[in-house]
């Protein structure tokens, strides 16, 4: 879609250094720019490359103040200017909305006109999906599950019976919300395990985002819950009775254990281990790798906690430095 320089600076808040008339087809990386793209830079170092790059326009930091060859968009955060301005120059086109005729859909689901559900789909009794909302090919939506307004689950997503999806809430492909927890009590005499209840509710506010093949697990007697626009990457499990609140970011293969609790704001590198019963206070940052044993309660708003177990990021540096010292003495 083409837009103007002055339009796309108006959109994100920015202001205009040269001619902002220039038209823009779309966005581009500094090394693969063309002409009618528009590309950002956070840092002055790399505003020449921009300016001798092939892009129409560029849109910076505040460390610009003069004008370019290229008309400048200058704004406080560029990165985030430069992902607003993607929505407007690639806007997402709506599927047709219709189901499609290999699709089943149970006679009591309720389906706003503008929904669209593809190939070999399966919607459950009294599913309620709301308006502009789009169901990939090959995903089962189960008896009773609630999925809110222009949400958009990719192909082979499964939703267990029971589950709420809010508004806008983005699924990726394979994965699964709602599948029991893993909660199981040892007969000691036998030796056997018998499967402890797995009845509770999943609940995914507005604006959540779930990576592909990320497992989610309804709460065993209670609820599990994920907080308005939180993110999840792929390849993440969440337990059971996991309150998760919002704008939580959580990268891949993160797993966390039963009844823990994540307060809003907190980060999750790739790979962290939480155990059971834990509580990341608001706004902490958990390193990649790292591993939180049970119980634990971390807090500290915008610290870095690394390592196992994890601890802020200065006092984890300062042992492994006391390690290399013990290890050149001997």
């Amino acid at each position: 879609m083409t837009r103007s320089v002055r339009e796309v600076a108006e959109f994100v808040s920015g202001r205009v250094l040269g001619n902002d008339k220039v038209l823009l087809l779309g966005i581009s990386s500094l090394e693969s720019a063309s002409f009618g793209d528009l590309v950002f830079v956070e840092d002055a170092k790399y505003l020449f490359q921009a300016l001798a790059s092939q892009a129409s326009a560029v849109l910076a930091g505040d460390f610009v103040s003069e004008p370019a060859e290229k008309p400048l968009i200058v704004t406080s955060h560029p990165r985030l200017a430069f992902a607003r301005a993607a929505h407007l120059l690639h806007p997402q086109t709506a599927k047709a909305s219709g189901v499609h005729p290999t699709a089943v859909v149970h006679p009591s689901a309720r389906l706003a006109q503008n929904v669209s559900v593809e190939a070999h789909a399966v919607i459950g009794e009294n599913a309620v999906i709301d308006g502009g909302t789009g169901i990939g090919a090959g995903s089962i939506i189960g008896d009773h599950v609630s999925i809110g307004r222009d949400c958009q689950l990719f192909p082979h997503v499964t939703i267990y019976p029971g589950v709420v999806l809010g508004d806008r809430v983005v699924v990726h492909a394979g994965a699964v919300l709602g599948s029991d927890g893993f909660g199981y009590v040892r007969d000691n005499h036998s030796g056997r395990y018998e499967k402890f209840p797995q009845i509770g509710r999943l609940e995914i506010a507005d604006d959540v985002e779930i990576g592909a093949n990320a497992t989610i697990d309804r709460g065993a007697l209670d609820v599990t819950r994920i907080g308005r626009g939180s993110k999840i990457d792929n390849l993440v499990h969440v337990a059971h009775n996991v309150q998760i609140g919002e704008d939580v970011v959580m990268a891949a293969q993160t797993g966390i254990s039963g009844s823990s609790v994540l307060d809003n704001g907190v980060v999750v590198g790739g790979q962290v281990g939480i155990a059971d019963h834990v509580h990341i206070q608001e706004g902490a940052i958990l390193g990649a790798q790292s591993g939180i044993p049970s119980n634990k309660v971390i807090r500290g708003k915008g610290v870095v906690f690394w390592g196992t177990p994890a601890r802020p990021i200065r006092q984890y540096l300062k042992q492994l430095a006391a390690l290399a010292r013990l290890a050149k003495e001997d």
